[in-house]
């Protein structure tokens, strides 16, 4: 995930995971990526996007509350979030906000 994500108009939400990993991959890389290709099939899923070092912070978007719901309930994705909680993370924290605004400067 290096591009910057093409949203729709605002308004839409955020969801802001930031966390810090326990030690060794454990299956993590692997998973993370099927749950980016899990999101990208749900409704109302706008993109995402990640960034890792010490800090990993990732941001999907989503058109509605609702949506952002169904995906937590996701049968796949609660397995990943268990699994996270046992074993992937020493810490996370997940923010939700609603975007109002967003623009872009782009110098190509």
């Amino acid at each position: 995930m290096s591009e910057i994500t093409n949203t729709s108009k605002p308004p839409y939400y955020a969801v802001i995971f930031t966390s810090h990993r326990s030690e060794g991959d454990n299956g993590y890389g692997e998973m993370a990526m099927r749950m980016i290709e899990l999101a990208a099939q749900q409704p109302g899923f706008l993109g995402a996007e990640s960034a890792r070092e010490s800090l990993g912070i990732t941001v999907s978007y989503w058109v509605d509350l609702e949506s952002i719901k169904a995906w937590k309930e996701n049968a796949e994705h609660v397995i990943a979030q268990e699994h996270g909680r046992e074993v992937w993370y020493r810490e996370y924290k997940i923010r939700i906000a609603k975007v109002e605004r967003d623009y872009e400067w782009n110098k190509e």
